[in-house]
Protein backbone atom coordinates (compact mmCIF):
# COMPACT_ATOMS: atom_id res chain seq x y z
CA UNK A 1 0.00 0.00 0.00
CA UNK A 2 1.08 3.67 -0.62
CA UNK A 3 2.87 5.49 1.90
CA UNK A 4 -0.39 7.72 3.80
CA UNK A 5 1.00 10.59 5.33
CA UNK A 6 1.38 14.14 4.05
CA UNK A 7 4.74 15.07 5.32
CA UNK A 8 7.80 13.32 3.26
CA UNK A 9 8.35 9.41 4.22
CA UNK A 10 11.55 9.50 6.04
CA UNK A 11 14.70 7.46 4.86
CA UNK A 12 17.25 6.89 7.59
CA UNK A 13 20.43 5.56 5.95
CA UNK A 14 23.12 3.49 8.38
CA UNK A 15 27.10 3.89 7.25
CA UNK A 16 28.49 1.17 9.00
CA UNK A 17 32.54 1.30 9.03
CA UNK A 18 33.71 0.48 6.29
CA UNK A 19 30.94 1.57 4.38
CA UNK A 20 30.46 0.75 0.81
CA UNK A 21 29.77 4.51 -0.36
CA UNK A 22 28.52 3.48 -3.96
CA UNK A 23 26.06 1.92 -1.88
CA UNK A 24 25.77 4.71 0.49
CA UNK A 25 24.63 6.74 -2.26
CA UNK A 26 22.32 4.89 -3.91
CA UNK A 27 19.43 5.45 -1.81
CA UNK A 28 19.84 9.58 -1.50
CA UNK A 29 20.11 9.30 -5.72
CA UNK A 30 16.97 7.47 -5.91
CA UNK A 31 14.49 8.98 -2.50
CA UNK A 32 15.61 12.55 -3.58
CA UNK A 33 14.07 12.55 -7.00
CA UNK A 34 10.40 10.92 -5.84
CA UNK A 35 8.07 13.91 -6.22
CA UNK A 36 4.91 13.14 -4.97
CA UNK A 37 1.52 15.80 -5.10
CA UNK A 38 4.45 18.97 -6.31
CA UNK A 39 6.84 18.06 -3.06
CA UNK A 40 9.53 15.71 -2.49
CA UNK A 41 8.07 12.16 -1.14
CA UNK A 42 10.99 11.50 0.64
CA UNK A 43 14.22 12.72 3.42
CA UNK A 44 16.96 10.96 3.25
CA UNK A 45 19.40 11.17 6.17
CA UNK A 46 23.14 9.46 6.50
CA UNK A 47 23.76 8.28 9.93
CA UNK A 48 26.45 6.47 11.60
CA UNK A 49 27.26 5.15 15.47
CA UNK A 50 30.27 8.07 15.46
CA UNK A 51 29.39 11.18 13.34
CA UNK A 52 32.39 12.79 11.17
CA UNK A 53 34.74 10.95 9.34
CA UNK A 54 33.76 7.21 8.53
CA UNK A 55 36.37 4.90 6.90
CA UNK A 56 35.40 3.69 3.28
CA UNK A 57 35.93 0.67 1.87
CA UNK A 58 38.97 1.42 0.05
CA UNK A 59 40.96 4.82 -0.43
CA UNK A 60 37.86 7.05 0.28
CA UNK A 61 36.69 8.20 3.30
CA UNK A 62 32.81 10.38 3.94
CA UNK A 63 31.92 12.66 6.08
CA UNK A 64 28.51 11.78 8.31
CA UNK A 65 26.74 14.47 10.08
CA UNK A 66 24.41 12.95 11.95
CA UNK A 67 24.05 10.02 14.31
CA UNK A 68 21.55 7.06 15.12
CA UNK A 69 19.09 9.09 16.54
CA UNK A 70 18.09 9.82 13.03
CA UNK A 71 16.86 5.99 12.64
CA UNK A 72 14.06 6.52 15.02
CA UNK A 73 12.85 9.25 13.86
CA UNK A 74 12.61 7.79 10.50
CA UNK A 75 9.73 5.46 8.88
CA UNK A 76 12.49 3.08 6.78
CA UNK A 77 16.10 2.52 7.55
CA UNK A 78 18.42 1.19 5.35
CA UNK A 79 22.34 -0.51 6.02
CA UNK A 80 24.65 0.42 3.54
CA UNK A 81 26.99 -2.06 2.66
CA UNK A 82 30.18 -2.84 4.36
CA UNK A 83 33.40 -4.66 4.61
CA UNK A 84 32.61 -5.47 8.85
CA UNK A 85 30.80 -7.92 7.94
CA UNK A 86 30.42 -10.07 11.58
CA UNK A 87 31.34 -7.28 13.83
CA UNK A 88 29.30 -4.10 13.59
CA UNK A 89 28.90 -1.64 15.81
CA UNK A 90 26.86 -2.17 18.91
CA UNK A 91 25.00 0.45 19.06
CA UNK A 92 24.04 -0.05 15.23
CA UNK A 93 22.74 -3.73 16.24
CA UNK A 94 20.29 -1.92 19.11
CA UNK A 95 18.79 0.71 17.17
CA UNK A 96 17.84 -2.16 13.93
CA UNK A 97 16.03 -4.07 16.75
CA UNK A 98 14.36 -1.37 18.15
CA UNK A 99 13.47 -0.47 14.52
CA UNK A 100 12.06 -4.00 13.69
CA UNK A 101 10.13 -4.11 16.88
CA UNK A 102 8.75 -0.60 16.16
CA UNK A 103 7.30 -2.46 12.73
CA UNK A 104 9.76 -0.02 10.39
CA UNK A 105 10.70 -0.89 6.68
CA UNK A 106 14.30 -2.21 7.54
CA UNK A 107 16.51 -2.88 4.50
CA UNK A 108 20.08 -3.68 3.33
CA UNK A 109 21.92 -3.06 0.48
CA UNK A 110 24.83 -5.99 -0.75
CA UNK A 111 26.93 -7.27 2.26
CA UNK A 112 24.72 -5.02 4.72
CA UNK A 113 22.59 -8.05 4.86
CA UNK A 114 25.35 -9.51 7.54
CA UNK A 115 24.20 -6.52 9.80
CA UNK A 116 21.16 -7.69 9.91
CA UNK A 117 22.06 -11.14 10.47
CA UNK A 118 23.66 -10.39 13.37
CA UNK A 119 20.78 -8.37 14.74
CA UNK A 120 18.61 -11.22 14.36
CA UNK A 121 16.53 -9.64 11.60
CA UNK A 122 16.94 -12.11 8.97
CA UNK A 123 15.87 -15.11 11.36
CA UNK A 124 13.26 -17.13 8.87
CA UNK A 125 13.29 -14.32 6.42
CA UNK A 126 14.28 -14.80 2.73
CA UNK A 127 17.22 -12.92 2.45
CA UNK A 128 20.00 -12.56 -0.54
CA UNK A 129 22.96 -10.80 -0.89
CA UNK A 130 25.53 -9.90 -3.44
CA UNK A 131 26.81 -13.04 -4.98
CA UNK A 132 30.01 -13.33 -3.70
CA UNK A 133 29.23 -13.60 -0.29
CA UNK A 134 25.61 -15.57 -0.32
CA UNK A 135 27.69 -18.59 0.68
CA UNK A 136 29.03 -16.94 3.86
CA UNK A 137 26.02 -15.64 4.81
CA UNK A 138 24.30 -18.41 4.79
CA UNK A 139 26.78 -20.54 6.59
CA UNK A 140 26.48 -17.65 9.47
CA UNK A 141 22.93 -17.22 9.61
CA UNK A 142 21.61 -20.98 8.93
CA UNK A 143 18.05 -20.06 9.69
CA UNK A 144 17.58 -17.50 7.10
CA UNK A 145 15.91 -18.66 3.46
CA UNK A 146 18.76 -18.34 0.89
CA UNK A 147 17.79 -16.95 -2.14
CA UNK A 148 21.74 -16.74 -4.25
CA UNK A 149 21.03 -15.29 -7.63
CA UNK A 150 18.34 -12.77 -7.66
CA UNK A 151 17.91 -8.98 -7.42
CA UNK A 152 16.62 -8.51 -4.14
CA UNK A 153 14.11 -9.91 -2.07
CA UNK A 154 10.97 -8.95 0.42
CA UNK A 155 10.09 -10.95 3.47
CA UNK A 156 7.47 -8.49 5.42
CA UNK A 157 9.16 -5.62 6.61
CA UNK A 158 12.64 -6.52 5.60
CA UNK A 159 14.71 -6.35 2.20
CA UNK A 160 17.58 -6.98 1.16
CA UNK A 161 19.65 -6.58 -2.20
CA UNK A 162 21.83 -8.03 -3.73
CA UNK A 163 25.41 -5.61 -5.05
CA UNK A 164 25.59 -2.30 -7.04
CA UNK A 165 23.21 -1.66 -8.98
CA UNK A 166 20.58 -4.16 -7.62
CA UNK A 167 20.06 -1.68 -4.75
CA UNK A 168 19.04 0.71 -7.40
CA UNK A 169 16.47 -1.71 -8.10
CA UNK A 170 15.26 -2.51 -4.51
CA UNK A 171 15.07 1.83 -3.71
CA UNK A 172 12.84 1.80 -6.89
CA UNK A 173 10.77 -0.91 -6.13
CA UNK A 174 10.09 0.76 -1.83
CA UNK A 175 8.89 3.86 -4.57
CA UNK A 176 6.84 2.10 -5.96
CA UNK A 177 5.42 0.47 -2.94
CA UNK A 178 5.09 3.64 -1.11
CA UNK A 179 3.56 5.69 -4.33
CA UNK A 180 2.93 3.77 -7.08
CA UNK A 181 4.39 3.04 -10.68
CA UNK A 182 4.00 5.92 -12.04
CA UNK A 183 6.40 7.92 -9.60
CA UNK A 184 8.95 5.21 -9.46
CA UNK A 185 9.42 5.21 -13.65
CA UNK A 186 9.92 8.79 -13.55
CA UNK A 187 12.47 8.79 -10.75
CA UNK A 188 14.11 5.94 -12.86
CA UNK A 189 13.75 8.36 -15.89
CA UNK A 190 15.25 11.52 -13.49
CA UNK A 191 17.90 9.25 -12.30
CA UNK A 192 19.06 7.65 -16.49
CA UNK A 193 18.61 4.24 -14.96
CA UNK A 194 16.58 1.23 -15.97
CA UNK A 195 12.77 1.08 -15.04
CA UNK A 196 11.70 -1.02 -11.84
CA UNK A 197 12.76 -4.86 -12.81
CA UNK A 198 11.57 -7.15 -11.17
CA UNK A 199 13.23 -8.85 -7.65
CA UNK A 200 13.35 -12.06 -8.96
CA UNK A 201 15.59 -11.16 -11.81
CA UNK A 202 19.26 -13.00 -12.31
CA UNK A 203 22.34 -11.25 -10.87
CA UNK A 204 24.36 -12.16 -13.57
CA UNK A 205 26.34 -13.68 -12.47
CA UNK A 206 28.22 -15.69 -15.13
CA UNK A 207 27.75 -13.41 -18.21
CA UNK A 208 28.25 -9.98 -19.08
CA UNK A 209 26.62 -7.45 -20.55
CA UNK A 210 27.79 -6.84 -24.11
CA UNK A 211 29.93 -3.70 -24.69
CA UNK A 212 27.91 -0.55 -26.43
CA UNK A 213 29.36 -1.55 -29.51
CA UNK A 214 25.85 -1.66 -31.57
CA UNK A 215 25.22 -5.16 -31.23
CA UNK A 216 23.29 -4.45 -27.92
CA UNK A 217 19.11 -4.95 -28.15
CA UNK A 218 18.78 -1.96 -26.05
CA UNK A 219 17.20 -0.83 -29.72
CA UNK A 220 15.05 -3.34 -29.88
CA UNK A 221 13.63 -3.07 -26.33
CA UNK A 222 12.73 0.59 -27.34
CA UNK A 223 11.20 -0.34 -30.35
CA UNK A 224 9.22 -2.66 -28.25
CA UNK A 225 8.19 -0.47 -25.81
CA UNK A 226 6.61 1.79 -28.28
CA UNK A 227 4.44 -1.42 -29.30
CA UNK A 228 3.39 -2.69 -26.00
CA UNK A 229 -0.46 -2.30 -26.94
CA UNK A 230 0.14 -4.12 -30.25
CA UNK A 231 1.08 -8.33 -30.76
CA UNK A 232 4.85 -8.67 -30.93
CA UNK A 233 6.22 -12.27 -31.28
CA UNK A 234 9.58 -13.58 -30.70
CA UNK A 235 10.41 -12.90 -34.83
CA UNK A 236 9.02 -9.59 -34.69
CA UNK A 237 11.84 -9.07 -32.20
CA UNK A 238 14.61 -10.94 -34.01
CA UNK A 239 13.66 -9.29 -37.22
CA UNK A 240 14.07 -5.96 -35.66
CA UNK A 241 17.38 -6.93 -34.39
CA UNK A 242 18.48 -8.29 -37.70
CA UNK A 243 19.41 -11.81 -35.73
CA UNK A 244 17.97 -14.95 -35.73
CA UNK A 245 15.30 -16.45 -32.77
CA UNK A 246 17.95 -18.20 -31.31
CA UNK A 247 20.50 -15.54 -31.09
CA UNK A 248 17.73 -12.76 -29.77
CA UNK A 249 16.81 -15.34 -26.76
CA UNK A 250 19.78 -16.09 -25.70
CA UNK A 251 21.25 -12.15 -26.04
CA UNK A 252 18.15 -11.08 -24.57
CA UNK A 253 18.75 -13.22 -21.17
CA UNK A 254 22.36 -12.05 -21.32
CA UNK A 255 21.67 -8.19 -20.68
CA UNK A 256 18.20 -8.54 -18.68
CA UNK A 257 18.07 -11.91 -17.17
CA UNK A 258 14.62 -12.46 -18.25
CA UNK A 259 13.41 -14.54 -21.92
CA UNK A 260 12.02 -12.05 -24.57
CA UNK A 261 8.50 -12.92 -23.47
CA UNK A 262 8.92 -12.85 -19.73
CA UNK A 263 10.44 -9.29 -20.73
CA UNK A 264 7.55 -8.46 -22.74
CA UNK A 265 5.05 -9.31 -19.85
CA UNK A 266 6.83 -7.26 -17.35
CA UNK A 267 6.59 -4.04 -19.25
CA UNK A 268 2.79 -4.95 -20.11
CA UNK A 269 2.22 -5.22 -16.63
CA UNK A 270 4.10 -1.69 -15.23
CA UNK A 271 2.19 -0.34 -18.28
CA UNK A 272 -1.31 -1.60 -17.03
CA UNK A 273 -0.04 -0.24 -13.42
CA UNK A 274 1.06 3.24 -14.68
CA UNK A 275 -2.35 3.50 -17.06
CA UNK A 276 -4.60 2.45 -13.23
CA UNK A 277 -2.51 4.81 -11.58
CA UNK A 278 -2.66 8.18 -14.33
CA UNK A 279 -5.99 8.00 -16.00
CA UNK A 280 -10.16 6.91 -15.81
CA UNK A 281 -9.65 4.40 -18.91
CA UNK A 282 -12.13 1.27 -18.10
CA UNK A 283 -9.90 -1.52 -16.87
CA UNK A 284 -10.52 -3.62 -20.40
CA UNK A 285 -9.45 -0.21 -22.07
CA UNK A 286 -6.35 -0.81 -19.76
CA UNK A 287 -5.56 -4.44 -20.73
CA UNK A 288 -5.95 -3.11 -24.59
CA UNK A 289 -3.54 -0.27 -24.43
CA UNK A 290 -0.94 -2.48 -22.60
CA UNK A 291 -1.19 -5.53 -24.78
CA UNK A 292 -2.82 -7.78 -21.85
CA UNK A 293 -5.53 -8.19 -24.22
CA UNK A 294 -8.59 -8.86 -21.95
CA UNK A 295 -9.64 -7.89 -18.33
CA UNK A 296 -9.45 -11.25 -17.13
CA UNK A 297 -6.15 -11.47 -18.19
CA UNK A 298 -4.97 -8.07 -16.71
CA UNK A 299 -6.61 -9.32 -13.60
CA UNK A 300 -5.00 -12.61 -13.76
CA UNK A 301 -1.56 -11.14 -13.87
CA UNK A 302 -1.57 -8.27 -11.91
CA UNK A 303 -3.27 -9.86 -9.05
CA UNK A 304 0.15 -12.43 -9.70
CA UNK A 305 2.07 -9.46 -9.52
CA UNK A 306 0.81 -7.26 -6.39
CA UNK A 307 -2.01 -9.16 -4.82
CA UNK A 308 -4.34 -6.39 -6.09
CA UNK A 309 -7.16 -6.72 -8.28
CA UNK A 310 -6.97 -3.80 -11.23
CA UNK A 311 -9.70 -2.09 -8.77
CA UNK A 312 -8.22 -2.23 -6.01
CA UNK A 313 -4.90 -1.22 -7.40
CA UNK A 314 -6.30 1.76 -8.77
CA UNK A 315 -7.94 2.62 -5.74
CA UNK A 316 -4.68 2.22 -3.25
CA UNK A 317 -2.37 3.92 -6.22
CA UNK A 318 -4.16 6.56 -8.18
CA UNK A 319 -2.55 10.10 -8.14
CA UNK A 320 -5.84 12.07 -9.55
CA UNK A 321 -7.45 14.40 -7.70
CA UNK A 322 -10.54 13.24 -6.17
CA UNK A 323 -12.67 15.38 -8.46
CA UNK A 324 -10.80 14.85 -11.46
CA UNK A 325 -12.88 14.52 -14.81
CA UNK A 326 -11.83 13.53 -18.28
CA UNK A 327 -12.17 16.35 -20.83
Amino acid sequence: MPFACSRAHRVAVIAPRPVAMFNLAIPEMIFARAEVDGGPGYEVTLCAADPGVVQGIGSADVVIRHGLDAVERADTVIVAGTGDHLEPDPRILDVLRAAALAGKRIASICSGAFVLGVAGLLDGRHTTTYWTHTRDLAAAYPSAVMQPDVLFVQDGQVLTSSGYAAGIDMCLHIVRTDYGAAVANAVARRALVAPVRPGGQAQFTDTPLPAETGTSLACTRAWAMTRLDQPVTLTDLARHAAVSVRTLTRRFHAETGLSPLQWLLHQRVERARELLETTTLPIDQVARASGLGTADSLRQHLTRRVGLTPTDYRAAFTRLPAAWEPS
